[in-house]
């Protein structure tokens, strides 16, 4: 028997979500030939989808090297979404001036498909700090991640001091300080300090701690929410 998911598969668009996923993990720009290599195509296959993916702007081939890199059209067409254009505008001042008062990086992250993504960031303005960048994703258990999912623990930390805070799962030098964004009554963003207690720290952690809750809930109420 047949199988029905094939019968609604799209070739074309397999092959280009194939290309846009691969160049998406590369550092550095592919051949035409390495591309088909890797996601399994022959070039004859990919040759058409390349050729429109570069015609449409999502992919930029290099005159001098033939290869082809992600542009940052896929990052645009993200941040077209009016719910997370409008996020992210809300976010940007209150970042910034977080940034500046803790003189620690900090981030803004969103549930996406049982992960994290990071959609906005501000880096410290100290010479020391650990940065995460715009378009990262995580697992859901995390700091960022339980306050999204609106974990117990992190609940209860949250109506207690205002943010929850843990180790972070990656590097045990740094804490996750974390502090929910609402529309409503609902937690609709996650703003993280990955807080790093070096000599370059001159606020303590509950200092950080309770400057990451003030920003998030000047978000929150440039949202139009609710402190919860």
């Amino acid at each position: 028997m047949a199988d029905p998911q094939n019968d609604y598969s799209a070739p074309a668009l397999e092959k280009a979500l194939d290309i846009l996923e691969l160049l998406a993990d590369e550092p550095a720009s592919l051949s035409q030939t390495l591309v088909a290599e890797r996601v399994g195509r022959s070039v004859g296959q990919i040759f058409r989808v390349l050729t429109t993916l570069e015609r449409r702007g999502y992919v930029f081939r290099d005159p001098a090297t033939g290869g082809y890199t992600l542009s940052t059209a896929l990052f645009d067409l993200a941040h077209r979404q009016a719910p997370l254009r409008g996020l992210i505008a809300a976010a940007a001042e209150p970042l910034r001036a977080l940034a500046a008062e803790t003189e620690q990086s900090c981030n803004l992250g969103v549930a996406e498909t049982g992960t994290v993504r990071i959609i906005a960031q501000a880096e410290s303005p100290a010479d020391f700090g650990f940065t995460v960048r715009v378009g990262a994703a995580f697992a859901l258990d995390s700091a960022s991640g339980a306050v999204l999912a609106g974990e117990s623990r992190a609940a209860a930390e949250i109506a207690e001091l205002g943010y929850h805070a843990r180790t972070d799962p990656f590097n045990a030098a740094v804490t996750d300080i974390v502090a929910p964004v609402r529309r409503g009554d609902r937690v609709v963003a996650a703003l993280t300090v990955p807080y790093v207690a070096t000599s370059y720290s001159r606020r303590s952690h509950a200092e950080v701690g309770a400057a990451a809750a003030a920003a998030a809930l000047r978000i929150t109420e440039r949202l139009g929410g609710s402190a919860g």
